[in-house]
C-alpha cells in the first residue's frame, strides 16, 4: 500500500508518501509547501495544487489527512479548516480514499502516548523509519508520522470519497 499523508496548514503544508508494511515503512518522498503570501484564494489554490501534483506523481492507494484540532486561536483553525478543505477536494478530483486520523491517534501509533510531545514525534518517527539526512520540520515530521499511522490502521474510517 502506497499513502500520501498531509498535515494540513494555511501557512505550510507537510507532505510525505509511504508505503510498505506496517511494521517496515519506507519513506518515498517528504517536503514542506510553504504557499506565498497573497490572497486566500491564492494560497488555497497552491495547495490544492500541491496535492494534485503530489497525487498525480505518487500514484498513492489512499490519501492520509489529520482531523481538525481546535485550539484558542480561531484564527489559525479557520485557515487550517480551508486548507483541509483544500487537500480534500483534491483528494476527491482525484477519487482517492481518504483516511482521517486525529492528532492524538497519530501519536498515540508512533510514540505510544497520545498526548506526546512534538519532539517525541520527531524522535520516533526517525526510529521507525529510515530518513535521508537533510533538516525536516516539524510540519514534514508531522506528515511522515501521520503516514506511520495510517499504514498500521485497521479501523473502518477509510471511506471513499462519493461522486455525484
Amino acid at each position: 500500500m502506497r499513502v500520501l499523508a498531509i498535515d494540513p496548514g494555511f501557512d505550510r503544508l507537510g507532505l510525505a508518501v509511504l508505503e510498505g508494511d506496517p511494521s517496515k515503512p519506507t519513506l518515498v518522498w517528504s517536503m514542506c509547501v510553504e504557499p506565498e503570501r497573497g490572497e486566500p484564494q491564492e494560497r488555497l489554490a497552491a495547495v490544492f495544487a500541491a496535492v494534485r501534483d503530489a497525487i498525480e506523481m505518487y500514484a498513492p492507494d489512499i490519501l492520509a489527512v489529520e482531523t481538525l484540532f481546535f485550539s484558542t486561536n480561531v484564527k489559525t483553525a479557520i485557515g487550517v479548516a480551508q486548507a483541509r478543505g483544500a487537500v480534500l477536494a483534491a483528494a476527491g478530483a482525484a477519487k482517492l480514499p481518504i483516511n482521517e486520523q486525529s492528532p492524538q491517534a497519530v501519536k498515540l501509533a508512533v510514540t505510544g502516548y497520545g498526548n506526546a510531545d512534538k519532539k517525541a514525534v520527531m524522535m520516533m518517527v526517525s526510529k521507525l523509519i529510515s530518513l535521508p539526512p537533510r533538516k525536516r520540520l516539524d510540519d514534514e515530521y508531522d506528515a511522515i508520522a501521520l503516514g506511520i499511522a495510517a499504514l498500521a490502521s485497521r479501523n473502518p474510517l477509510i471511506h471513499t470519497q462519493k461522486t455525484m
